[in-house]
């Protein structure tokens, strides 16, 4: 019969397996709790974005305009809770799309670029300036890290950010960069800025996991920022709408609303501004019992800076008048007075005329405009162009002006027609980009003149429309005529 083990033996191998289930029990519990830490880490990490994705959306949503700012400002608060960092910065690109500017920042978020001239006494002594420094200084596309991030569309982790010579160093304390993460805010295939987090407030380094938590945030971030940026652009355009509804009204309110009836002298005008905002102007003006003056310029800037000019030398020309019936000198003192006022692109081109309406003499000027076409009634012959030198308005100082402009002066006779127009009307396009060209509106006018203004100006108008075809208008087109009967 075989002897049992010994007691020791079997209370050795008892308390073996019992150390041995201990220490599994041990492991198992640790790894519960592990797990149980990592399950709420997760959990707290999908709240987080739930309540990120619910805000942002409740600022895009709720706003009728939305504030992109205050957009910015609350991802960047969600981000930078989400990736435990102690500061972040949000970039976006400006409209050309060649440089980025730090539109949100939060914490203290150091330059990452030139950092040599960062001055910390100055941020010691105002918390702001550092924002300040952040927020104006721009970053052109593929500058630095930042600007390279937009560049390639993919996102930038450093986990040590002092062994990387990418990163700029700081020598204090509280500008010292430890990790960084940088990830591009996408909308399809547009990169529409970056987001970029530094230093994680537990002193540990950003991981491949907070990366690809920061670039999922982006990703849904982009969205709201991306149709606040395109309501932002619709509100400029109403703005815009607007500003270009002021300006039609200033500039119909310049133009005759009907024209002088005259003893004996017959007057038609014909105006089409090529956009809304035409750079042409007309204007009769009743200078007295016996003078009539008129004008006719082109102004080459268009839109609100156009409109702006015409009211201005519409304002100046009336209120001098009645004292300058010279109109060489009348054009020096506009010259004196809108020259300096005008933008360094921007020129205007004038004629003025003073009709005596008792002695029929017409006296003219011409500021490089085009030269007024004359048809006389009695001797038949084709039109004449009444030149005279001179130069735009803005072009020269008034000194080497005065010395250029020279006036004429001519007696009209019954049955004469003087036409005076913008370069509009000749040089308007048909489709194969020939221009309609003085030689036909001379043609034109030594044709119709005898049947009245009303029916050249319709003529004009009607040989221009055939010409041109289906090609539209680029330019504006005024036309005047005067006739002596």
């Amino acid at each position: 019969m075989a002897s049992s083990p010994p007691i020791w033996i079997i209370e050795s191998l008892l308390f073996f397996f019992g150390a041995i289930a201990v220490a599994l029990t041990g492991c198992l519990i640790s790894r519960s709790r592990r797990l149980r830490r990592q399950n709420l880490a997760l959990r707290q990490e999908r709240e987080v974005i739930f309540d990120f994705v619910h805000n942002v959306g409740e600022v895009f949503a709720d706003a009728e305009e939305v504030n992109i700012d205050s957009l910015l400002n609350r991802i960047l608060f969600f981000a930078t809770k989400t990736g435990k960092a102690a500061a972040g910065a949000i970039y976006l690109f400006n409209t050309d799309r060649t440089q980025l500017f730090a539109r949100a920042v939060s914490g203290i978020f150091p330059p990452l670029y030139d950092a040599d001239q960062v001055r910390t006494e100055q941020l010691l002594a105002n918390s702001q300036h550092l924002e300040m420094l952040v927020k104006t200084r721009p970053v052109a596309v593929g500058e630095g890290l930042v600007g390279s991030a937009a560049a390639i569309g993919s996102g930038i982790i450093i986990e040590d950010a002092e062994i990387d010579a990418r990163v700029p160093t700081y020598s204090t304390v509280f500008l010292k960069i430890r990790s960084l993460l940088i990830v591009p805010m996408r909308f399809g295939n547009e990169v529409l800025g970056v987001l970029a987090l530094i230093n994680r407030t537990d002193e540990r380094f950003f991981t491949p996991g907070d990366f690809n938590l920061l670039q999922a945030m982006a990703d849904q971030a982009s969205v709201p920022v991306h149709y606040a940026g395109l309501k932002a652009a619709l509100e400029q355009k109403r703005q815009l709408d607007r500003d270009m509804q002021a300006a039609r009204q200033i500039q119909s309110s310049l133009l005759p609303q009907q024209l002088p009836q005259l003893e004996g002298i017959s007057l038609a005008a014909y105006n089409l501004p090529a956009y809304d905002i035409g750079g042409d102007y007309y204007d009769f003006i009743q200078i007295d019992s016996e003078h009539l003056g008129i004008a006719i310029a082109d102004v080459s800037g268009k839109g609100i800076g156009g409109a702006m000019m015409m009211a201005v030398c519409q304002g100046v020309l009336r209120a001098r008048a009645g004292q300058e019936r010279d109109p060489s000198r009348m054009l020096s003192e506009l010259n004196r007075v809108l020259s300096a006022n005008l933008a360094e692109d921007m020129f205007i081109t004038m004629l003025y005329m003073v009709l005596n309406t008792k002695t029929r003499e017409l006296q003219f000027a011409r500021a490089g405009h085009e030269c007024p076409l004359l048809k006389r009634a009695a001797n038949g012959v084709d039109s004449e162009a009444l030149n005279s030198a001179g130069i735009a308005i803005g072009l020269a100082n008034p000194e080497i002006f005065d010395s250029a402009i020279k006036g004429g002066s001519i007696q009209l006779e019954p049955g004469d027609v003087v036409v005076v127009y913008t370069d509009g009307i000749t040089e308007a396009l048909n489709t194969q980009n020939e221009e309609w060209g003085l030689p036909r509106l001379i043609q034109t006018v030594d044709r119709e003149a005898s049947r009245g203004v009303n029916v050249l100006i319709s003529s004009i108008r009607e040989r221009i429309a055939r010409h041109v075809g289906a090609q539209p208008q680029y330019d504006d087109m005024t036309l005047l005529a005067v006739e002596i009967r």
